[in-house]
């Protein structure tokens, strides 16, 4: 098999999945998740695998561990609801530190498709290091720098303090080092480029003109 995109079924299924929101309804539709969900993410994963492991070749490739869970842990959650209407791969080194280390993404969720590089959450610790680097010019930092300002796919996200910590920095690097978290995102509010066959040489190209940005990622977890 290979990759043929995803189709306008994967989120019609996730999202009556979440309004179901019944392990018998879900049960009874496991088939579905696995044909216009789960398998395809296999697939995509499997075409992506090569260029990941060209990019660095610690970060897993096996689909099982990379694909998100369809239902929710909502053991210390205030909303119970059992299933998310959004599934994501994630490309990292260690999965037991999925939440706070770098990682590059894809998701579909109910409004469109996205992809990119960065943490699902930070740790302080990790974004001091990064300001510490970044107001010492390291050099991993000036060539992440350079990759970003050299293109227009990718927007910086994160949470910002409300006041910047450094006020009289450049704006350019404020808006690296005045974040809580950090990530860098192309975003389709539609699902042109997730139902396309090119997804794969999409993300590929995407993942490889991010490397200077995920290899300074690194550099802080180091």
């Amino acid at each position: 098999m290979s990759f043929n995109g995803f189709t306008k079924e994967a989120p019609k299924f996730l999202f009556e999945n979440r309004m179901n929101n019944s392990k018998e309804w879900y049960e009874s539709h496991k088939n579905e998740y696995k044909q216009y969900v789960y398998n395809p993410f296999v697939e995509l994963i499997k075409e992506l695998a090569p260029t990941i492991t060209e990019i660095d070749d610690k970060l897993m490739t096996i689909p099982s561990k990379l694909i998100s869970r369809v239902r929710r842990d909502t053991r210390f959650s205030k909303d119970k609801t059992l299933y998310r209407d959004n599934v994501w791969l994630v490309f990292l080194r260690d999965k037991s530190q999925m939440s706070t280390s770098p990682c590059f993404w894809f998701e579909i969720s109910q409004k469109g498709s996205s992809y990119g590089v960065g943490y699902y959450g930070a740790e302080t610790g990790s974004m001091a290091k990064m300001r510490e680097m970044i107001l010492n010019n390291h050099p991993a930092f000036l060539n992440a720098l350079k990759c970003y300002e050299s293109q227009n796919e990718f927007m910086i996200g994160g949470e910002r303090y409300k006041r910047s910590k450094y006020p009289d920095q450049p704006e350019n690097l404020k808006l690296w080092i005045d974040r809580k978290n950090i990530f860098f995102e192309s975003a389709q509010n539609n699902f042109d480029l997730a139902f396309s066959k090119e997804l794969p040489e999409v993300l590929k190209k995407g993942f490889k003109k991010l490397k200077p940005v995920y290899d300074f990622l690194n550099v802080i977890e180091s």
